[in-house]
């Protein structure tokens, strides 16, 4: 991994990021929301203003009703306060569920932009990214930051308003008294912002954490991670990897969780001994008598009513600090450039009127960071209906010919055809429908035959999915398990064996029917008789279709209308079979 995963320093460009985040861009998240957000503001200004009557309606219960034993009075004012709290519980209700609604609204968009976003990656990304990694960014960091995104801006309106309206009506009870109170403000300001910077970094480290122990969890208990551990016996030293991740997970969550305790602590002690100096203001000869005590009472519960709002105010300046570092990393996937990409101003070309005339013109390829082009000058004509079989050694460059034709690269120079149109003018959808692969990796999901087969084409009826599998020799053994096409194939396709599951692989691709075939090793896992079967099946079928068939054996391939012997990413011969092995060349050496 090039790190040591128990000692992983943060790098100052990742620190860097994480303080350049723009809290303008985090703010456009919720643009398309402003309606909503504007209604709940609105709310939250209505609720606080109603809120504020509960002191001066106890100042009155205190100072008038009980005083002169005005029942009537004091009847209407425990309504005016019963009201109040009615009122604002309602307004509460409709609050959460508008603000709810937004934050998970904004939640989604973020979840599925960054899945779209990334699977438009090319491939270079993921064999560079670890599996964990992205699944962590996707749950975790997005996760991570659902309470922020939920509560964030109704908590600021909430709070702000609330500390705004109490403030008011301290002053209208008493300015005096509310210059004491404000003797809170420097200090618990003060300690805020180093609480923010401290969880800010703890959030940070406790992200990258999580994204380790996701890929521990990927790589240790995936189908070939478990066989893997099994046959090197590593299954004890894999544990004591995800022990020792989990624990200093344990350790940052700690920190990250007291980071904020001891300052609420203090501020818990400063706001307790606030009214302790208000009673005293009171009792001060040159104060004493100038307060009423309903005054006294009520302006000391809005003292006390005050603390809720305004550590709140703080506490959200302390989480979108530390959200930040979450933001970053989202982010960051959501700025990747994007390789292979839809044009646009793509060019339309109906697949079903394809012919499948495939050329390839001067095409260079190099993967990034390496000096060597994996291919160079390559040119080749391949008439829509004929058969083009490139063969040569390991890592001639074959395969990745095979992945510009599917667009999986774009050439680096040159050109690459279908009926004359640039397949980077084409959109990538089209292309798809255009261009088929199986390749000798094969991959099926962890649902039924049925479905991995109508994976490649939704709308297929189950006659097209069983005349697909008869094409490909493995109708029969579907048929014959107890499930038959319902059968689940299990994670990855464990359940089935390699020439089985290559054979799943070919029907679902000719269920699309595609114009062009691309076959890369595509029997390679299969027994010589079965290989023979399928053989048969892909000569009926590439009958009218444009097939590029890539082998090591060269059995499989010497029907082919002409055959490119790839050496270095060069072409060094072309022909048909019998004439390149009376040529004596490259290919005749292969073949002995």
């Amino acid at each position: 991994m090039g790190r040591d995963r128990g000692h992983r320093t943060v790098s100052a460009e990742e620190k860097t990021q994480a303080r350049q985040v723009s809290l303008r861009r985090i703010g456009r998240l919720f643009t398309p929301h402003r309606p909503a957000l504007a209604a709940v503001t609105a709310i939250i200004v209505v609720s606080s203003i109603v809120a504020m009557a509960s002191p001066f309606l106890l100042r009155a219960v205190i100072d008038r009703a009980l005083p002169q034993g005005d029942v009537t009075l004091l009847v209407w004012l425990v309504l005016g306060m019963v009201a109040v709290a009615a009122v604002t519980s309602a307004l509460g209700v409709v609050q959460t569920w508008i603000s709810t609604q937004v934050g998970q609204r904004v939640m989604h968009r973020l979840r599925t932009d960054v899945f779209s976003h990334l699977q438009r990656q090319s491939l270079g990304f993921f064999t560079r990214t670890r599996t964990g990694e992205v699944q962590s960014r996707i749950t975790n960091d997005i996760g991570g930051m659902q309470s922020v995104v939920t509560s964030t801006a109704t908590a600021v309106a909430a709070n702000l308003t609330t500390v705004v309206a109490t403030a008011v009506a301290m002053i209208a009870l008493s300015w005096q008294l509310s210059l004491v109170s404000l003797v809170v403000l420097p200090p618990a300001i003060w300690l805020t912002r180093r609480v923010a910077r401290m969880r800010r970094e703890i959030t940070a480290q406790r992200q990258r954490e999580l994204a380790d122990l996701n890929v521990t969890v990927e790589e240790g208990l995936s189908i070939s991670g478990v066989q893997l551990a099994k046959t090197l016996g590593t299954g004890p030293a894999l544990i004591e990897r995800f022990t020792a991740s989990s624990e200093r997970l344990v350790d940052l969550e700690l920190r990250s969780e007291l980071a904020g305790r001891w300052r609420m602590a203090s501020m818990s002690i400063i706001f307790a001994a606030v009214p302790a100096v208000i009673y005293l203001a009171a009792g001060l000869p040159g104060t004493a008598g100038t307060l009423s005590i309903g005054t006294l009472v009520a302006f000391t519960a809005l003292q006390g009513g005050l603390f809720r709002p305004l550590m709140g105010l703080l506490n959200v300046g302390v989480s979108l600090t530390a959200s930040l570092a979450l933001f970053a990393r989202i982010f960051e996937y959501l700025d990747l450039p994007v390789d292979v990409a839809d044009p646009t101003d793509p060019v339309h070309l109906d697949p079903a009127r394809v012919r499948g005339h495939l050329r390839l013109e001067d095409v260079t390829f190099g993967y990034p960071g390496s000096d060597t082009a994996a291919l160079a000058g390559i040119t080749l004509d391949v008439p829509a209906g004929t058969s083009l079989a490139l063969v040569g050694e390991t890592g001639s460059g074959k395969s990745t010919l095979a992945g510009l034709v599917s667009r999986l690269h774009d050439p680096t120079a040159g050109r690459i055809t279908v009926d004359g149109v640039d397949l980077r003018d084409l959109r990538l959808a089209d292309l798809a429908a255009i261009v088929g692969v199986v390749s000798q990796e094969t991959y099926l999901l962890h649902t039924t035959v049925r479905e991995n087969l109508r994976y490649a084409r939704p709308a297929a009826t189950d006659t097209e999915i069983e005349d697909a599998a008869r094409a490909a020799q493995i109708h029969d053994l579907i048929a014959g398990l107890p499930d038959g096409y319902d059968t689940m194939v299990g994670s990855r396709g464990h359940r089935f064996s390699g020439g089985e599951k290559q054979r799943l692989a070919i029907a679902r691709t000719l269920l699309r029917d595609p114009r062009i075939l691309v076959l890369d090793e595509a029997t390679s896992a299969l027994d010589t008789e079965t290989e023979r079967a399928v053989q048969r099946a892909f000569d009926v079928l590439a009958q009218g279709r444009t097939t590029i068939t890539i082998a090591h054996r060269l059995s499989t391939v010497r029907d082919a209308d002409q055959i490119a012997v790839l050496d270095h990413g060069r072409i060094v011969e072309a022909g048909t079979h019998d004439s390149l092995l009376n040529r004596n060349g490259r290919y005749a050496t292969l073949a002995a």
